[in-house]
């Protein structure tokens, strides 16, 4: 209307003006969303995009945004996490389970155990509006562990994670008890009491005669024989393993694990309800530890190993922190408690972490593990008196003392891990590699933009991991350093692990 020139956006410089004056805008906007982003090309190459636009003409700016864009697309972690999207989906897709399998409807939800596990699992129920029966062995117990479910979710009504009266609504759905006759009318029974299969087949002969006709009979258990557990019913064939990840009511894997007995019906069941709790499901075997613990055992075995070679808590960890993990496995320890498991009865002195805890050292909750901690920060600091005490238990047990590398630690880490994850895909544990990816982007922190350690082997290439673990084998032994005949095959053909299917 009043015949002003059309100005062209790149010709105005009002938005950026003001900027060229405060460069701290992109520092500061770095420090803060460092944490999240750790490891993450993208959100850096998107600053960069930015400044560009600041500091740079037109053209130029739209040059440097080509070329960053094409450098992502082209780059590995795009390729890992195209891969990781398709290979979420594809964990859902069972071959031999018919698509019109009849499903259990779940209406009711049980759940054996209030402590942090089974007070998690209830919470997933909740939120879906599932109603949950929990039940403990004494009102005690049943009440702390329905506190801590109000705490949190008090604690995400605070945050605005879910509207305030969302706390009253889902505490409603779950009931308490300490009689397990209350599961009589649950469509579902989650056990979630402590590892140890005596108790577990006790516990599923008591579900047996109180549970209805066609009800699911889960067991949490993260390492047992889901097969023994089931053989303690007169229904072998409605018993399944659904190992939930700790805080449960957080992490998103649920494996999944088939007895031998459990029916089409009651796999495809466990599946379509992971679905509806928001969970990332994956179908494994029956073996020691499933997927995750099974490979997390070998990296463990390894950890062990180096600490009395020589290298510190603190590089093992920080290896594996700066591959993208959010913590290393002495962090983690610490963090878990170094004292779970550990009866200071029976405690021979013969590990590191015995003799941690004979010390007295418990990790995070007594400020005091592999590294002490601040009681306000709780910011972890190599502790030089632990490095003695495990420097002197290497000499003890006749171990020579050396300096180890990096690179070192890192292929002693994960290479028993693919290793082993080949040898799980080879016996069936497993249905694909991308399966395996799956359950360790989800439950143990592997980071996604380098996609799964099936996807990470492919990418260095199956040829040199098996060169290397030849040669580990060789020099250091032991059954998880040899090497898969499956990992030796793919090796010579130039196949991939991420794409092998049983």
């Amino acid at each position: 209307a009043e015949s002003l020139p059309l100005a062209k956006v790149r010709d105005r410089a009002d938005k950026v003006a003001e900027v060229k004056d405060h460069p701290e805008i992109f520092s500061d906007f770095r420090a803060e969303i460092a944490r999240r982003t750790r490891g993450f090309l993208a959100p850096e190459y998107n600053i960069r995009c930015i400044e560009a636009a600041v500091e740079l003409p037109f053209e130029e700016g739209l040059d440097v945004e080509r070329r960053l864009f094409t450098e992502l697309m082209n780059g590995p972690q795009s390729a890992a996490q195209r891969y990781y999207f398709f290979a979420e989906r594809a964990a859902n897709k069972i071959p031999d389970i018919p698509k019109d399998t009849p499903l259990v409807d779940i209406q009711k939800c049980g759940v054996l155990g209030a402590g942090t596990m089974g007070g998690g699992i209830a919470m997933n129920f909740a939120n879906v509006g599932i109603p949950v029966t929990i039940v403990e062995r004494d009102e005690t117990a049943l009440e702390r562990g329905l506190g801590v479910v109000r705490k949190n979710y008090e604690r995400s009504a605070s945050r605005g994670s879910i509207p305030p009266d969302a706390v009253e609504e889902r505490m409603g759905l779950i009931t308490g008890s300490t009689d397990k006759a209350d599961f009589a009318d649950c469509d579902m029974v989650i056990e979630a009491v402590f590892e140890d299969m005596e108790l577990k087949k006790s516990i599923f002969g008591e579900l047996d005669t109180i549970c209805k006709p066609g009800a699911v009979l889960a067991s949490n258990t993260s390492a047992l024989d889901v097969n023994e557990i089931a053989a303690s019913t007169s229904r072998p064939e409605s018993v399944i393993g659904m190992h939930f990840f700790s805080p449960a009511n957080v992490m998103k894997l649920l494996e999944v694990v088939r007895g031998d007995k459990s029916s089409d019906t009651v796999v495809a069941t466990a599946m379509a309800i992971a679905k509806k709790i928001n969970k990332v499901a994956a179908l494994v075997g029956v073996c020691n530890g499933f997927v995750g613990n099974r490979m997390l055992f070998m990296r463990g075995a390894e950890a062990e190993k180096m600490l009395l070679e020589g290298a510190t808590p603190a590089q093992i960890d920080s290896v594996l922190y700066d591959f993208g993990f959010p913590m290393g496995p002495f962090s983690m320890s610490d963090l878990a408690g170094l004292d779970i498991g550990w009866k200071e009865e029976t405690s021979s002195g013969s590990t590191v972490r015995e003799i941690l805890c004979e010390s007295g050292r418990r990790g995070q909750k007594n400020g005091r593990g592999y590294y002490t901690y601040d009681a306000e920060t709780r910011a972890a600091t190599p502790d030089p008196e632990v490095e003695a005490l495990i420097k002197a238990f290497a000499v003890g047990k006749g171990v020579e003392q050396r300096e180890v590398s990096d690179q070192e630690i890192l292929e002693r880490l994960l290479y028993p891990m693919i290793n082993e994850g080949a040898k799980i895909l080879d016996e069936g544990i497993a249905i694909r590699g991308s399966d395996i990816d799956v359950v360790w982007v989800n439950g143990y922190g592997w980071p996604v933009y380098r996609g799964g350690p099936m996807h990470w082997a492919d990418s260095v290439g199956l040829a040199e991991i098996a060169a290397k673990i030849n040669r580990y084998a060789q020099s250091l032994g032991g059954k998880h350093w040899e090497i898969s005949p499956l990992l030796a095959r793919l090796a010579d053909e130039g196949g991939r692990l991420q794409t092998f299917s049983n």
